[in-house]
């Protein structure tokens, strides 16, 4: 019904008679608005769950064995959503000329709000990004077969890394997972937003807030370090204080 109503609107504008009045005057799909009748969908909250991630990491790592076409590359994508909250075009279509690796920052020219901006990332994504400059020949960051040459949504690596890790996710979920993380450790929520471009409307303090690069570095450091514990690559200090215990026992 939202498809057929783009076509009658788009009909009404386009179509006109010989004395330039509209051929449709009415969109009959404007009586769902008007008798509310619009089924209402509910806003996914699906994240992906702490204890969940080792073995969600270990399923993408499973990618880089040639188990799916471009697995070397939906790997390193997968990860980089998942560490930077970045919203799937965003990271599907991003270019090397906007990739900084020396600074550790990316622009991202044309989100979903239409206002390019800058954002730091961690060692461990630079790492990523490092990897793939080295084995890419292409404009794009994640290359893919699509005809632009930019990754597309790469269901095949999806399902197959579900089944692997009995972890059901969508690509969306990995943006939610990073930004419950960051607000689970308590980074305040004007960097949250910030970090993830998210606007804060009716908000009149955040137009006042100036939240540059380097003070952002500091909360993607911070996430990036719960996550590499959650997957398994870091070992953390609680982890440690309870190993020298028990050796001292």
């Amino acid at each position: 019904m939202r498809f057929l109503r783009s076509v009658f609107n788009f009909a009404i504008a386009q179509y006109e008679d010989g004395f330039g009045k509209p051929l449709l005057t009415e969109n009959p799909l404007q009586r769902l608005t008007q008798t509310r009748a619009w089924y209402r969908a509910e806003r996914r909250q699906t994240v992906i769950k702490v204890h969940q991630l080792g073995a969600w990491y270990r399923a993408v790592e499973g990618l880089r064995r040639n188990v799916v076409p471009f697995g070397q590359v939906v790997a390193d994508y997968l990860l980089v959503l998942l560490f930077r909250g970045l919203r799937r075009q965003e990271a599907a279509q991003l270019t090397w000329d906007r990739v900084d690796l020396k600074d550790r920052t990316l622009v991202i020219p044309d989100p979903k709000n239409r206002e390019p901006f800058l954002l730091p990332f961690s060692e461990f994504v630079a790492e990523l990004f490092e990897r793939r400059r080295e084995v890419v020949e292409s404009a794009y960051a994640f290359r893919g077969a699509g005809r632009q040459g930019c990754l597309i949504e790469p269901r095949n690596p999806i399902a197959a890394v579900t089944e692997a890790s009995r972890v059901a996710f969508t690509i969306h979920d990995l943006r939610r997972t990073c930004i419950t993380i960051a607000e689970s450790i308590d980074i305040q929520p004007y960097a949250i937003k910030r970090l993830v471009n998210h606007k804060m409307r009716g908000d009149a303090t955040a137009g006042y807030i100036v939240a540059d690069v380097e003070r952002l570095r500091a909360p993607v450091r911070r996430v990036s370090d719960f996550l590499l514990k959650a997957l398994g690559l870091k070992s953390s200090a609680t982890v440690r204080a309870l190993r020298a215990a028990q050796a001292e026992a």
